[in-house]
């Protein structure tokens, strides 16, 4: 039987603080070390005579006293452990101006002060090479997701209107180890012509985003993170050429998933001129070229809805269709994306229920060949512009989606309500969502549960089938109603999927009025301004009301 490793722990004298002291050593037990603590207060002497006694393998000391006081302790401690006789391993843990003596000083294999990124720990106490990069992190989402749990894989979007500066920033990032998914954000002309350069608007450089204009910028800020906790990375999908991007950012940055809408990037937003149903087929395609290269797969679809104050038992039933197509296309790791604060007047309350609903219908159609990630994050439109309000809400927000238990947790940068995020602001964010997940795993009430929750997302699962019932009865003779394009344009200009912002668009019908009663998004009488069911909106529609 391989013998146990053996590792001794002290608090140093003068510091009587032992919390984080045996909160470590108590790691080192379950992964199978044995641990002796010295516990608070312990002088030099009682330390190394402890050390000639126990033969351990690691010496974990800890001060959370001043770094000026820990200095001259350091310097006592390596000219003795210099003496030792198998030498043995040090590690320290402490405060971040403590720990940052304790790196200068030397002596320490490693310095925790608390800020380490999920797993780090454990992954050192394993005896894994935290410069190994794929041993240590892996690179591929579904394992990675695996690795991290509990905790959830932190995510946030990336591009400074400079290439240079992104690529210094994404390094930066991933030496601090604050996410594990990195998401480049081209600019506008790269998304909308980077494989047309000869349409792209040279003042629009930057404009949203890192202005990427070959294949080799990626493979750069590729290997600019190739460092720290090694984030996963991926890219956006392209507004247009999307087969293209996928290609490119497989080859250049490993895309850890895709991310493409079902409807959008059309005529219906404006940031593609194809029409229907053609905009609908190419969507389709992308997402089959993943599915066929075993790649996981968003359909960022719903909340973009929800972003033109569509109400929520439509956003609900898009989620559904957003996932039924990635699953007709293939598709067997499915990322679902639940956007809250979006329209920014929802309450957490009925955000927690409109998500619920849609993983409810979602989950009828899992399966071991379709397996579903959940992702969640704010909306930027409801972040507030004064900053410390914005990581207030940044904190409060990651909190309530916890309830999810979801797999990805996708921060927006407290500045973006103002300011496009750079590196320093991406990193405290990431923090900050962390402090408000390490809290939420301690044990919270199961907010699912509450019976206004549990109402509202029983009247949105209801609702939703109406929606899908109609676009079924719609496409009567198709072979697969929800995943036909020309049904799904048709139920699109018809106006059974409608929203508000759809109002003057040739292409949609935009006759929806909706409105945010007690905290959710209901279609409403434009008269009585009173709450108009599905098959009454339906109805005024000339669509029958879509019941079985």
């Amino acid at each position: 039987m391989r013998k146990k490793r053996k590792v001794v722990g002290a608090a140093l004298s003068p510091c009587v603080h032992v919390g984080g002291l045996d909160h470590f050593l108590r790691l080192c037990e379950e992964l199978g070390w044995n641990a002796v603590s010295l516990g608070p207060d312990v002088s030099m002497s009682t330390l190394f005579n402890a050390i000639r006694g126990e033969h351990p393998d690691m010496v974990a000391v800890s001060y959370r006293l001043t770094a000026e006081d820990a200095l001259p302790i350091f310097a006592q401690i390596k000219e003795q452990a210099a003496l030792l006789d198998p030498p043995v391993r040090w590690v320290f843990g402490g405060t971040p101006p403590v720990a940052n003596a304790a790196r200068d000083s030397g002596l320490f294999e490693r310095a925790f002060d608390g800020t380490e990124a999920p797993g780090s720990v454990e992954a050192f106490l394993l005896g894994r090479s935290m410069h190994g990069g794929a041993e240590v992190y892996p690179d591929d989402l579904v394992s990675r997701v695996e690795w991290a749990a509990p905790f959830p894989l932190i995510r946030h979007h990336y591009g400074e209107p400079s290439l240079a500066a992104t690529i210094a920033g994404a390094a930066r990032i991933a030496e601090s180890g604050a996410l594990d998914v990195l998401s480049i954000g081209p600019d506008q002309n790269a998304q909308e012509h980077f494989f047309r350069p000869g349409e792209m608007d040279p003042t629009q450089d930057g404009a949203g985003g890192v202005p990427v204009r070959c294949s080799e910028d990626l493979a750069i800020l590729y290997e600019a993170t190739r460092c720290g906790n090694f984030p996963l990375l991926r890219c956006y999908s392209g507004t247009r050429d999307l087969i293209p991007w996928a290609e490119m950012s497989l080859k250049h940055i490993r895309n850890a998933w895709g991310a493409i809408p079902l409807c959008w990037y059309s005529v219906m937003d404006g940031r593609s001129t194809v029409p229907f149903p053609r905009a609908i087929e190419e969507k389709q395609a992308a997402m089959r070229f993943y599915a066929e290269r075993g790649v996981p797969v968003e359909v960022n679809e719903s909340h973009q809805w929800s972003l033109r104050d569509a109400h929520d038992s439509l956003a609900v039933a898009m989620a559904f269709l957003a996932a039924y197509n990635a699953k007709a296309m293939g598709v067997r790791h499915y990322i679902v994306q639940m956007m809250h604060n979006t329209p920014p007047s929802t309450s957490p309350a009925m955000d927690l229920a409109k998500m619920l609903a849609k993983l409810e219908l979602i989950s009828e159609i899992e399966s071991p060949e379709f397996a579903i990630l959940r992702e969640v994050r704010a909306g930027i439109a409801s972040l507030p512009s004064h900053p410390e309000r914005a990581k207030g809400h940044i904190a409060a927000s990651a909190t309530y989606s916890m309830a999810l238990e979801p797999h990805i947790l996708h921060v927006v940068g407290f500045t973006e309500g103002w300011h496009v995020v750079d590196a320093e602001a991406l990193i405290e964010s990431c923090n900050i969502a962390r402090g408000a997940i390490h809290l939420a795993l301690q044990g919270a009430p199961d907010m699912r549960q509450d019976p206004t929750v549990r109402e509202r997302q029983k009247h949105l699962v209801c609702e939703a089938r109406v929606l899908l019932a109609a676009i079924r009865d719609l496409g009567e003779g198709a072979p697969d109603p929800w995943a036909t394009p020309s049904v799904l344009s048709e139920a699109i200009r018809r106006g059974i999927l409608d929203a508000p912002h759809f109002r003057g668009n040739p292409y949609l019908c935009g006759r929806a009025v909706t409105a945010c009663l007690d905290g959710g998004w209901e279609a409403i009488d434009p008269v009585t301004r009173r709450p108009l069911s599905e098959s009454a909106r339906l109805a005024s529609l000339g669509v029958p009301g879509g019941g079985d």
